[in-house]
């Protein structure tokens, strides 16, 4: 009982195969355990066979894991963006933050006393090249604290105010306006402006109390991101001529810069799919979707008041649908073709950015991009 007979051998439960004339003890069947060992052993052969091909062939990547690979660099990708992104928006809401009702009165407040001091002036010179000096900045100072004596001397009736206290002159130097104001105060207003027209106007107002201490800044409508303060401490108390020429260079070379980079998106909106750029736009990166191709393009300026980029780099990635091999690798031993996306480099497109304003060099680019990224592309193609 608990045998069955096949061609003469039994098999009986209690482990023993039993013939005609003899009984052989047969192994006990496999515990769970040892099968999981045996497995992971057949797995560490499969992984260490692995292995030993990409040693002979380290150009061979298993292709699953080269698509898990993929995946797992997208899903970090957009992890980046959509971080980048909030960065973005908070970056915005901080601008607006820092743009208040409380800015804006202060500009009107500025502009009208601005305009008050033109409508009150019995003169205004304007100055061209070496006629605006130190030796004139002097001068300005000098009226300014007579200013501020003849309001002292009228508050005594006895006081008869001579001719030359009456005079209120104002220089033009430039797209700069410097007039003297109330309170032993010298005000400077700088206009900007970009080809088509003229853009906004910006204030900052000096305090000199005497000729022994140096001249303050004492408020401005300079947006914050552009280094005042730093000017000021490196420049007005040894040039003051030097920090209000350093000003109204560095405002209208932000203006010009923010333009540029306006004008690009009222032309070209429909072909620039991102657009990034610091407050002062210094910084500027954007990316194209042409000719079945992206085009990233970076952009930095050296300083603050440069106009054109010093660094300067575009490059044009191929699109995952029609992918170009730029390297190809057949290992006979493995039986495996390797291909890599790399970018192209557009050099005619950095000669352009550097050499003209952004909305120039952006047509200069698309005009030509078509034809050089053929003749790049095909001497990439794999033969």
């Amino acid at each position: 009982a608990g045998s069955k007979s096949y061609y003469g051998i039994e098999w009986v439960n209690r482990g023993y195969l039993i013939g005609h004339n003899s009984a052989i003890p047969l192994s006990p069947s496999p515990s769970p355990s040892f099968c999981r060992k045996r497995r992971r052993g057949m797995d560490s052969d499969v992984e260490e066979s692995l292995r030993k091909r990409q040693r002979k062939n380290p150009y061979f990547v298993d292709s699953s894991s080269r698509k898990n690979f993929m995946q797992e660099e997208d899903i970090r990708l957009e992890i980046t963006r959509a971080r980048f992104s909030n960065v973005l928006k908070r970056h915005g809401e901080l601008t607006e933050r820092l743009s208040r009702d409380s800015d804006k009165m202060v500009f009107e407040r500025l502009q009208k006393e601005f305009d008050a001091a033109r409508v009150s002036q019995t003169e205004e010179i304007c100055l061209d090249g070496e006629e605006w000096n130190d030796g004139l900045l002097a001068t300005i100072r000098e009226r300014v604290h007579m200013e501020a004596d003849r309001k002292t001397m009228l508050g005594d009736t006895n006081m008869v105010p001579g001719p030359h206290f009456q005079e209120k002159t104002t220089y033009k130097v430039g797209s700069k306006v410097i007039c003297c104001l109330e309170g032993a105060r010298i005000g400077i207003q700088y206009g900007t402006s970009f080809p088509g027209g003229p853009c906004e106007l910006y204030h900052c107002v000096l305090e000199s109390k005497s000729f022994l201490e140096k001249m303050t800044v004492l408020e401005h409508t300079i947006p914050f991101f552009l280094p005042i303060r730093e000017a000021e401490n490196d420049l007005l108390s040894s040039n003051a001529m030097k920090f209000i020429d350093y000003i109204g260079e560095l405002l209208q070379a932000y203006v010009d810069r923010r333009e540029q980079v306006q004008l690009i998106k009222e032309l070209y909106g429909d072909q620039i799919r991102e657009l990034y750029h610091s407050l002062p736009y210094h910084m500027v990166e954007f990316v194209l979707d042409v000719s079945d191709c992206k085009v990233t393009v970076s952009l930095r300026y050296a300083d603050l008041v440069s106009v054109l980029p010093s660094r300067i780099r575009v490059l044009a990635w191929p699109s995952k649908k029609n992918s170009i091999n730029a390297a190809t690798l057949n290992r006979k031993e493995s039986g495996v073709l390797g291909s890599h996306q790399i970018p192209a480099r557009l050099s005619y497109a950095e000669d352009a950015l550097r050499t003209m304003s952004l909305p120039e060099a952006f047509a200069e680019i698309v005009l030509k991009l078509s034809r050089e990224l053929q003749h790049i592309f095909h001497h990439q193609s794999p033969s």
